[in-house]
């Protein structure tokens, strides 16, 4: 909740924010949204921002239930990448974390363009 307290001063003009926490305890893995009032849910998957539409969509389809590591890391990137490719706010990189118990590991870092037009190469 500091990160909601440190924006709470912008708020008068109109600031709103959801952010994705992730962490491990006692019960395990854990993955919340937080708004910009403080609510939070928990839950297995979210996308957040803009660009969440798209990305919802790709993880829709691909989700399951016991998936290897590997194949989530492989639909967290290609999500990503389809909402930052049609959503210009969204940014242009793919930065990629494992939330692990003894903390995160970096996965990968890839430009969403490289991406997408590898993606279209291989469909092709």
């Amino acid at each position: 909740s500091s990160g909601i307290n440190a924006e709470w001063p912008l708020r008068p003009g109109g600031l709103s924010m959801g952010t994705m926490v992730c962490g491990w305890d006692k019960r395990g893995p854990g993955l919340y949204y937080v708004d910009s009032d403080g609510q939070r849910t928990t839950n297995y998957m979210f996308s957040v921002g803009s660009g969440s539409t798209y990305a919802y969509g790709v993880m829709d389809t691909g989700y399951k239930y016991e998936m290897s590591v590997e194949d989530a890391c492989d639909l967290g990137r290609k999500a990503i990448m389809h909402a930052a490719h049609r959503d210009a706010m969204s940014g242009g990189v793919v930065n990629l974390y494992h939330m692990k118990q003894d903390g995160w590991v970096k996965v990968s870092q890839t430009d969403v363009s490289q991406m997408y037009y590898q993606s279209l190469e291989e469909r092709n």
